[in-house]
């Protein structure tokens, strides 16, 4: 009897998996049918497509049309017989599905016969994304496979060992941000660039980012010609340190070639018959009374510093007199004290089309102009707007004429401050703006002559990439690559649309620009987001910059945050990293090469790489 009960229930299973089997059979041939009606429904951009893209803007549209589905269910079933569950089958979507079916096939009895050809198979994929990696950002590195990308800063246009030494430490592209400087600085990094190629044999590229048309906030009054110099005390108030200033009798530099801490000008010829040792005597801004005592500047060989261990405001004119010596002079013009407004929670804000300098006062409703005016003709109430990347947010509850009445709704529980030059985010808020401005234009011309890639800013539509192609059909232009940069809300919706036009010409990659795509999103969603841009940029077979804040605390104070850590090594999902600009700059790279060099050896992309491991030990605990 056990025998036939046996035998019974044996053929019921058989029954019921031979059912399961051609349920999924008929499943896969569904998707298979998805994929060919998804090449008619997106024939007008893959018509366009160059001939070297044609198979992957094949496989693009293939993945979205996979991808338009729930697939969980499936993909447990298949994976119940041992089956691939489509989970890794971004670059080479029509090769899977053939080779699942046959193998479904086969299970059902059916003879084995090798799927027809695909638009890509499952090996050439990874091929075409290596390759394609290579033309557009050089060569992959020795010890890792991704790249790191790092913004160089202002001083690298007078600094040529920087370059050496980040060359050096593994930069193997160099990125200009031609939001800053000018033409002239830029050809000078490019120069200290290649030329510490050449010396280091290494290769690296020249990557120049159009500034696009950013919105910011306009400016406020400036505040007084005021220093103010405060010493370093502990807790009981004792102090550890005096104040210092630099007394200098040339004009200062402004931005980043400033010399840091404040500094005090004066008369040439009063400054040269000061000595170290020598005290000034002042009344400062609120009358008091004060004394500078002079030591020798060690960081400038003749030069002087005015130290004080009580707090002191000098304003310009204030009176110094040298003690013991009738030798007054007045301090020279000092630079104006960059203000700011303070916003907290429940707040009004006024932002107006007018940008001339608005007010900071604690009386009546506040200010800010907006550079942009296309935003007071297109924002409505109820939309959101964000300023500094996020750090303040509201809602649009009144659009006026050249006005927008903004109800704060995030700010620090302390209050805000709000600066000039602020980026503005409106991601509800469709904007008819091309990416290209005039500015970006002319710098093109630049781009051209010393660059090897340019990245595009706020892309949003394809037809902003198709005015960059015929910007560039220029002689030189043509081997010029293009890298997509998305941050915008309306980029990430019309991606598939904006990478099948950008195809129509060689050197093509991505660069997720992690950190307005989060304001526009929304921080909550920005890892879903960005392993998404990763999926179908992988489906193209084009490569992605990972950008934004990797290891930012750490090249900002020279200490990284364990979360940096981990989110640096989530760059190896990546083709190259991008790093910014910071004083611990060379430690950031260090450790970013470190880290991508341990993690090639354990991921590809998705895939896991088993290799072995060393991390356990039979007796680790003896």
């Amino acid at each position: 009897m056990s025998a036939v009960f046996d035998d019974s229930r044996r053929n019921h299973d058989d029954v019921s998996t031979d059912r399961e089997l051609v349920r999924l059979l008929g499943h896969l041939d569904d998707l298979l049918d998805h994929l060919d009606s998804a090449e008619t429904q997106w024939h007008a951009l893959l018509s366009q497509v160059s001939a070297d893209y044609r198979s992957s803007a094949r496989n693009t549209v293939h993945y979205w049309a996979l991808r338009q589905a729930d697939l969980r269910s499936l993909q447990r079933r298949l994976a119940a017989f041992g089956l691939s569950s489509l989970g890794r089958s971004e670059s080479h979507v029509q090769a899977t599905l053939r080779l699942v079916r046959c193998a479904v096939a086969a299970m059902l009895g059916k003879a084995w016969r090798p799927p027809a050809p695909a638009a890509i198979s499952a090996g050439e994929g990874r091929q075409l994304l290596r390759s394609r990696s290579v033309q557009l950002l050089g060569p992959t590195p020795q010890r890792r496979e991704v790249r790191i990308m790092v913004t160089l800063p202002s001083s690298a246009a007078t600094d040529p060992d920087l370059t050496r030494r980040l060359i050096a430490g593994g930069m193997n592209i160099a990125r200009i941000n031609c939001a800053h400087d000018d033409a002239a600085a830029w050809s000078a990094m490019a120069r200290h660039v290649r030329q510490a190629a050449r010396d280091l044999d290494r290769d690296c590229r020249i990557a120049m980012d159009l500034a696009g048309p950013k919105l910011r906030t306009g400016p406020l009054q400036p505040g007084p010609r005021c220093v103010k110099l405060r010493p370093q005390r502990d807790a009981l108030g004792r102090v550890l340190a005096p104040a210092r200033a630099r007394l200098s009798a040339a004009a200062q530099p402004a931005g980043p070639a400033a010399p840091p801490g404040p500094t005090i000008p004066v008369p040439a010829p009063w400054l040269s018959r000061r000595r170290a040792g020598d005290v000034l005597t002042l009344h400062d801004a609120r009358g008091a009374k004060r004394r500078l005592t002079l030591i020798a500047d060690a960081d400038r060989e003749g030069g002087l510093i005015a130290t004080t261990d009580k707090t002191t405001y000098l304003l310009t004119g204030t009176e110094l007199t040298v003690h013991g010596d009738d030798d007054p002079v007045q301090v020279g013009l000092l630079p104006e004290l960059e203000q700011s407004l303070t916003v907290r929670r429940g707040d009004v804000l006024k932002v107006t089309r007018d940008c001339s300098p608005a007010p900071v006062t604690t009386v009546g409703m506040p200010r800010i102009g907006c550079t942009l005016p296309e935003v007071f003709d297109n924002a409505r109430a109820g939309a959101a707007i964000h300023f500094d990347d996020g750090r303040i947010s509201g809602q649009i509850v009144d659009v006026q004429a050249g006005e927008l009445t903004v109800r704060i709704d995030h700010a620090s529980t302390t209050g805000s401050k709000l600066r000039a030059g602020k980026g503005i985010n409106v991601p509800d808020t469709a904007l008819p703006v091309p990416a290209l401005t005039d500015k970006d234009i002319a710098d093109l011309e630049t781009v051209v002559q010393i660059a090897d890639l340019v990245e595009m800013s706020f892309v949003q539509d394809p037809a902003d990439v198709l005015t960059l192609h015929e910007l560039l059909d220029r002689p030189g232009g043509e081997r010029i690559g293009i890298v997509l940069k998305i941050e915008t809300r309306r980029a990430f919706e019309h991606l598939p649309q904006l990478l099948l036009t950008a195809m129509r010409r060689p050197r093509l990659g991505v660069m997720i620009a992690r950190g307005d795509l989060a304001v526009e999103v929304g921080y909550e969603r920005l890892a879903e987001l960005q392993e998404e841009i990763l999926w179908l940029c992988e489906a193209a077979h084009l490569p992605v910059i990972w950008a934004t804040q990797v290891l930012e605390q750490l090249a900002a104070t020279g200490l990284p945050s364990r979360a940096e850590i981990s989110d640096a090594a989530m760059g190896e999902r990546a083709e190259c990293v991008m790093l910014n600009k910071g004083p611990h700059i060379d430690d950031a790279l260090a450790l970013l090469d470190d880290i991508l060099h341990r993690m090639s050896g354990h991921h590809y992309k998705k895939d896991a790489l088993l290799r072995r491991l060393r991390s356990w030990r039979v007796d680790a605990d003896r």
